[in-house]
């Protein structure tokens, strides 16, 4: 892909990024660590034990998704730099533009992100 063609999603991409880096600093309380964000954020004396394990389960699960997406969205950032934005990681094929519009980050064509997501699947 051209970089004319690129300059959008790169946009895009530094958005979501920028997003995602402000969301995670939220969750984690700023300069503290995730540990001591969940135990400032909860523990109340009065809530369950339970409930404030699920709770912290919860806010880990969120937060190692977003860092996992950031990592995803810094792969095609990296991608774009490297000029190899838009080709499938796989197959070498093309992304199409309507894939790449509704999920700029994508590393994999349709056929290809398909055949990787059966393999995940457990049987």
């Amino acid at each position: 892909m051209e970089p004319s063609q690129a300059a959008p999603f790169h946009q895009q991409l530094l958005a979501e990024r920028s997003a995602l880096l402000t969301q995670l600093a939220e969750q984690r309380g700023g300069a503290i660590g995730r540990a001591e964000a969940a135990a400032n954020h909860f523990g109340q004396p009065e809530d369950p034990r339970a409930q404030l394990a699920t709770e912290r389960a919860l806010e880990f699960a969120l937060d190692e998704r977003e860092t996992a997406h950031l990592a995803v969205v810094e792969a095609a950032l990296a991608r774009i730099e490297a000029g190899t934005y838009g080709g499938c990681t796989d197959c070498g094929a093309d992304i199409s533009a309507a894939h790449l519009h509704a999920t700029p980050e994508a590393a994999r064509c349709v056929p290809c992100q398909e055949k990787a997501e059966q393999h995940r699947r457990p049987a």
